[in-house]
């Protein structure tokens, strides 16, 4: 069992595999880094809409809102 493994695994002892994989995790991290800055831009975005309107209601205004 542990000899169809490592043959499975083979294709990571050569050059070429190796340069796949690491150009894959390259990949993978860079559209991480994208989904990532994009979600703290959206989540900033709500605590300013958010904290906006609580402000706007603490001071009386009604939007009909929250």
């Amino acid at each position: 069992m542990l000899n169809a493994l490592a043959l499975q695994f083979e294709f990571l002892t050569q050059p070429v595999g190796i340069l796949g994989v690491l150009v894959l995790l390259a990949a993978i991290i860079l559209i991480g880094r994208f989904l990532l800055s994009m979600a703290w831009r959206l989540v900033v975005i709500g605590i300013i809409v958010v904290g906006t309107l609580y402000i706007l209601s603490v001071l009386g205004f009604s939007l009909g809102i929250l």
